[in-house]
């Protein structure tokens, strides 16, 4: 039996990185693992060389299955060099190597290392239903395309979301909801401006006034206040020319109880009729209400990995904006062995301790839910 922290670096091995993806041969391994274990699995293709996957085992109950998710593609590499090869998921001084190794690779290898193990023990019991994604980190796409297929998702009691967290047990996270702002006027040579309309003015105008924008919306308890930030600003093809079309990309992070329909409204007529908005991504928050099963994770969390049970979010928004509205809306735990500060960073690396404790912790989540 593959451990979890092998898994891990098989996993870590595959090229994932997205753009272009190539989850396939990644997700066909994590497949056949759940086949031998007695999942039925759905390959479901997502573009050229790229597939996710839904695997699930028992139902035989009248309560749901419990749920876990997980990505499986990685960013990319960034300019500066590795001091490790990225996808050699070599271990050194009880550290994991390897890009994804924390962001999310090690969450997804140790609970499919527990359903593997568990197998046939699942199957007349409410079971275990797994959602691995592809095209997680260029806006939940992946997720997107498999809550909006024909086919609907199956639902489940409980969604636990294996993202970088320390094997601290979170219960939400803020939405983001990414703009688009472009203003457009009229070129003519920049030795004659008075004779065209400047976009660039225009767009200039509207990041000043962003500046001083109020959502207007109580701060939530725990996440704390909604966020605007102007990330991007393009305008102008050459010095000597009058610009005609300027953008800025604005980075909007929301908190539980926002419509982003109608913040976007709200923003429409604050800038005036001069800036077009449109949507880049849409990720709704995620919020859950310490509830019976919550506090069941949060003495798992501290039985395991020694964390206190204080309620907390986490920075980023993950594949549950759309899927925990797609399966039912269940209470959702974000939970998994990656360290959130290694994300997307030069040398990434997990803990060997941490993948070892989130596959207890898993192990104790399932054999509880499913009276193992």
């Amino acid at each position: 039996m593959t451990s979890s922290v092998e898994l891990t670096q098989d996993l870590v091995r595959f090229r994932t990185i997205n753009p272009p993806g190539d989850e396939r041969a990644c997700a066909e391994r994590l497949a056949s693992l759940l086949e031998t274990a007695g999942f039925a699995v759905d390959l479901v293709p997502f573009g050229e060389g790229r597939a996710q996957l839904v695997a699930r085992i028992g139902g035989a109950s009248g309560k749901p299955a419990i749920g876990f998710t997980g990505h499986l593609d990685t960013v990319p590499l960034g300019a500066q060099l590795w001091t490790v090869d990225p996808l050699a998921a070599d271990i050194k001084d009880g550290k994991l190597y390897g890009r994804g190794s924390s962001d999310m690779k090690s969450g997804v290898a140790a609970f499919v290392t527990v359903c593997a193990a568990l197998g046939g023990k699942l199957a007349n019991t409410p079971g275990v239903v797994l959602y691995i994604t592809a095209g997680e980190e260029t806006g939940c796409t992946g997720a997107a395309a498999l809550a909006h297929a024909e086919t609907p998702l199956p639902r489940v009691g409980a969604l636990v979301v294996a993202e970088p967290t320390g094997n601290r047990a979170l219960v939400g996270h803020k939405g983001a909801l990414w703009l688009e702002a472009v203003t457009t006027g009229v070129t003519a040579h920049g030795s004659m401006p008075e004779k065209g309309v400047n976009a660039v003015y225009k767009v200039a105008r509207a990041v000043s006034a962003l500046q001083d924008f109020d959502f207007n919306f109580a701060r939530h308890d725990v996440l704390g206040g909604p966020t605007l930030n102007v990330g991007t600003i393009k305008g102008g093809l050459n010095i000597n020319s009058v610009p005609d079309r300027a953008a800025i990309g604005t980075d909007i992070c929301t908190i539980p109880g926002q419509s982003h329909a109608k913040i976007r409204d709200q923003l429409a007529t604050y800038l005036g009729g001069d800036v077009a908005l449109s949507t880049l991504l849409d990720a709704e928050s995620v919020w859950t209400r310490p509830d019976a099963w919550i506090g069941e994770i949060f003495r798992i969390a501290h039985d395991v990995a020694g964390f206190d049970s204080d309620p907390a979010g986490a920075p980023y928004f993950t594949d549950a904006s759309v899927l925990t509205p797609a399966i039912g809306s269940p209470p959702t735990a974000i939970i998994g062995p990656g360290e959130l500060a290694l994300a997307h960073q030069t040398d990434e690396y997990c803990l060997v301790s941490r993948i070892e404790q989130a596959t207890e912790i898993y192990s104790r989540m399932i054999r509880n839910w499913c009276g193992v």
